[in-house]
């Protein structure tokens, strides 16, 4: 049990509760020990307009706090609380897919509403409880990275560390707290500089004194070290947004500032947000990226997320506790009990237990960030990422990037961890991450390389003793492809460190180019799933025959990233190179690299099983539409094994 030295009365705390948006109520580290150095000065931002009851005329008291509800909210509310508590019952009786159908139908209500959530407490409240109570989301990344063949590098969170660690009845760590440690943190606080209100109480020693042990002190010397990285970005960011700089240290207790942290309730990334926390906040997650892990734009997101809290609790420790469980489940308690403190909450036991431990986490991390040595902690902080920023306008293999740049691809990786696979997505505006000082070189390279070949050709650095034949060979090619592509005679003499292009279109296809198996969620539509993996909704009808745009949610779905579709089946000519097999060829010759002249020359191509419309315009370097326009029964069914297609070259 904390000790205190004062007890908030009732009606004061409520009182606070209403006025703390206009007038503050003292910080939340009014107890035991709290020192708060007037010459730092906490930029506040501008406090919303929260409709609340007025103070009783000469009595000093609040009625409530209570939100006033606009006209319709609270038949909604009643609405989506009668849905909620009949997927209450599902889940008690074992039926998780009745619970999960109930859930479902709450959430389409709150989000068909047209109410904002964010302005009104209690539909926020309610939305926040439907999401605790349906299950942990299940990990669609790592499936369609395992499809792939790419593995996303996920950590665990800390605090999932944490929790397995502290496991007696309290969830406070066994074993009473150095005396020495009270005094230490004591004079620390008075000593070093700091723009959030820093507390000691026992709460916070237990936690300096688990920080103490071999495991705790792994924890924290992990996050201090990596906390170099990007420190003076988050910095940065925060007084830029003008919030205390001193809340970095969430990071440190959510992910130990490592961007591809993952909790076992599904939160990732340096802040740990949530799918549907981080997409309220503008954090894009799609098949080709997860925005909560760019460690920049989900520090913006957290700066603007914490900065509505505050705006909506006015103390910092309500704050941290709204930002681990919710603010409705912070705000609830608060009206139950009529305290609007934390450590009032944390005395109650009104509070999930990881959030009653979640700020004195935060609390004793910070302390011993803050001066590290003062608890034998000694830690070489890595040196800050600094990177070249570059938009290649097109989508480019992080394979192809690293041998143009003569660095690693886990550098790249380490760089751009929002990337879920090691192809860029097909956004002009994608800003992808160099090394420093790579920007200009990476330009002046690529630029002799077509953009139709980012995603499937590779360089070769050459060794003592390569030879057309051996890197053939390796790569399982035909010498005669590498050849032709680099202009060389099949016996030309190579230099050691000489790059030359390896074309693995046919034999290699990209990570873009690969089938995965999506399962479809309840929100989804065909337009949907098609702008998350960059293709067409004509393009998922024709893989998946479908007859229809309807989707069913759980309905398996084969996609090809990028609309590539299957790879076109290739035979190899007597010059070596690979080509599609062209029926009869009435006007042109089929190279090496497919192209047809430009003089309107025709081929006619027998269609083999597994082509798209896409795979052979990419082949023939002319348009699906052009595919179709010369060929009219593509307008009335898809395209099939064994179809005679005409392609006109569109000149």
């Amino acid at each position: 049990m904390i000790q205190r030295e004062h007890r908030k009365p009732i009606w004061l705390a409520a009182g606070c509760a209403i006025v703390v948006a206009f007038v503050g109520c003292g910080d939340s580290a009014r107890k035991p020990v709290a020192y708060h150095p007037a010459s730092i000065q906490v930029t506040r931002p501008k406090q919303p307009e929260i409709g609340v009851l007025p103070l009783e005329q000469g009595r000093g008291r609040v009625a409530a706090f209570t939100s006033v509800v606009p006209p319709g909210s609270q038949l909604l509310d009643q609405q989506v609380e009668a849905v909620f508590a009949a997927g209450e019952m599902e889940s008690r009786l074992g039926n998780a897919d009745g619970a999960q159908k109930e859930f479902d139908r709450a959430l389409d209500l709150l989000l068909a509403s047209g109410f904002d959530l964010a302005a009104e407490p209690d539909l926020s409240a309610l939305f926040d409880r439907i999401i605790s109570a349906m299950p942990a989301p299940q990990n669609g990344d790592q499936e369609t990275a395992e499809a792939s063949g790419e593995q996303q590098n996920n950590e665990p969170s800390p605090l999932d560390e944490i929790t397995a660690i502290v496991n007696n009845e309290e969830g406070v760590p066994e074993g009473p707290a150095d005396p020495r440690l009270r005094t230490s943190a004591e004079g620390e606080i008075r000593a070093v500089r700091h723009d959030l209100p820093l507390t000691v109480n026992d709460a916070v020693l237990s936690f300096l004194n688990f920080f103490q042990t071999a495991r705790g002190r792994a924890i924290v010397e992990t996050g201090l070290r990596r906390a170099g990285r990007y420190r003076p970005m988050i910095e940065r960011v925060l007084q830029e947004e003008g919030l205390p700089v001193d809340l970095m240290y969430l990071a440190q207790a959510e992910s130990a500032f490592q961007p591809q942290a993952l909790s076992r309730a599904g939160a990732r990334g340096l802040w740990q947000f949530m799918s549907f926390r981080g997409k309220q906040y503008g954090l894009e997650h799609s098949w080709w990226i997860d925005e909560r892990q760019d460690p920049e734009k989900a520090t913006r997101a957290a700066a603007h997320h914490l900065r509505d809290l505050y705006n909506l609790f006015g103390d910092w420790y309500l704050v941290m506790a709204a930002y681990n469980s919710g603010p409705g489940t912070v705000q609830h308690a608060v009206e139950r009990t009529g305290y609007a403190d934390f450590w009032d909450l944390y005395r109650l036991h009104v509070l999930p237990k990881e959030t009653r431990n979640y700020v004195p986490i935060i609390l004793a991390m910070t302390l011993i960030a803050k001066d590290p040595t003062r608890y034998g902690v000694d830690v070489q902080p890595d040196e800050p990422l600094r990177a070249d920023a570059v938009r290649p306008g097109h989508p480019v293999d992080l394979r192809l990037v690293a041998e143009t740049l003569d660095v690693d691809v886990d550098t790249l990786r380490l760089l751009n961890p929002q990337l879920l696979h090691l192809t860029t997505p097909n956004d002009p505006q994608f800003a992808l991450q160099l090394p420093a000082g790579a920007g200009e070189h990476f330009q002046e390279q690529m630029a002799d390389i077509p953009q139709d070949k980012w995603l499937t050709w590779r360089l070769h650095r050459v060794e003592d003793g390569d030879t057309l034949s051996t890197i053939a060979r390796k790569y399982q090619l035909n010498p005669g492809a590498i050849a032709n592509v680099n202009g060389l005679a099949l016996q030309a003499r190579l230099e050691t460190d000489q790059k030359i292009i390896i074309p693995l279109s046919a034999q290699t296809p990209s990570s873009a180019a690969r089938l995965i198996r999506y399962r479809a969620r309840k929100t989804d539509t065909l337009q949907s799933i098609a702008d998350e993996f960059d293709v067409s909704v004509a393009e998922l009808r024709k893989w998946n025959r479908l007859s229809n745009s309807r989707v069913v949610p759980g309905m398996r779905l084969k996609i090809y990233p990028g609309g590539t579709g299957p790879a076109p089946v290739q035979s190899v000519s007597a010059g070596g190179a690979a080509k599609p097999e062209a029926v009869s060829a009435k006007a042109v010759r089929v190279d090496a690299e497919p192209r047809l002249s430009a003089g309107g020359d025709t081929v006619v191509y027998r269609v083999r099983a597994g082509e798209t419309l896409w795979s052979i315009a990419q082949a023939y370097q002319t348009t699906i539409e052009a595919l179709r326009a010369g060929n009219r029964f593509l307008f009335s069914r898809p395209l099939q094994a064994g179809d005679t297609l005409t392609i006109l070259h569109p000149h």
